[in-house]
């Protein structure tokens, strides 16, 4: 598995594409189990939007998603949580990125309408950060497997965002970052050598290792909702 792992990073430091993890896409049968899911959410307090890596493994995320998911549910206390899987492909398609970008901001929209006191903490692990990036007004294109902004969260929505975390985020590899309204909100972890978010990084293991940061992640939120 740690083999396939480093190939798949390997892959991605060679321009190929942005890869975290090798596993097949979500059948027709799980997105579908995932949205009704989702449809079927209480307004909760709060609500963890997660987008994967690419071909990343777990239902938010095996390297970062989940782990991120269950330290929030032990740190933020006498708060409902609820979680949503940001659905598209995470592949090396070219349009990827862009069709994440548009689910996660009609998403928030729609929980936003139907859940006005409802928080959100965004979360996205590389081709994931980059989804989150454009989705929050910071294009991700140019990086490894981003895209141009097809969508951002209006300005009615931005202060119900209490927190963004980015893991090995592409746009960090161009000299850029979270600046502006969001910033204040936004931790952004980029593991020394990780080739994806460091120009000129050579580690591609680092790439996979922020389950470490989960904890640090999760008391930062904790601290924002």
């Amino acid at each position: 598995m740690r083999i396939r792992l480093c190939l798949a990073a390997l892959s991605l430091a060679g321009g190929a594409g942005l890869a975290t993890v090798a596993a097949p896409s979500a059948t027709a049968e799980t997105t579908a189990t995932t949205k009704a899911e989702a449809a079927a959410a209480a307004c909760t307090d709060v609500e963890v939007v997660s987008a994967r890596g690419t071909f990343e493994p777990g239902r938010l995320g095996l390297i970062v998603g989940d782990p991120v998911f269950s330290s929030l549910q032990r740190k933020i206390t006498g708060k409902t949580l609820s979680s949503y899987a940001v659905n598209y492909p995470a592949d090396l398609s070219l349009t990827s990125a862009a069709q994440g970008n548009r689910d996660l901001v009609n998403h928030v929209q729609s929980q936003a309408a139907s859940c006005p006191n409802q928080r959100f903490i965004l979360v996205g692990y590389s081709q994931g950060a980059n989804v989150v990036d454009n989705s929050i007004g910071i294009s991700s294109a140019g990086a490894v497997v981003g895209s141009p902004i097809v969508a951002t969260l209006p300005a009615a929505v931005e202060p119900k965002v209490a927190a963004v975390l980015l893991f090995g985020n592409p746009i960090r590899a161009q000299g850029k970052s979270v600046t502006g309204t969001y910033q204040s909100r936004t931790i952004d972890f980029c593991a020394n050598g990780d080739p994806v978010c460091q120009a000129g990084g050579l580690n591609t293991a680092a790439h996979l290792g922020y389950s470490a940061n989960a904890d640090q992640a999760a008391t930062f939120a904790a601290g924002k909702v």
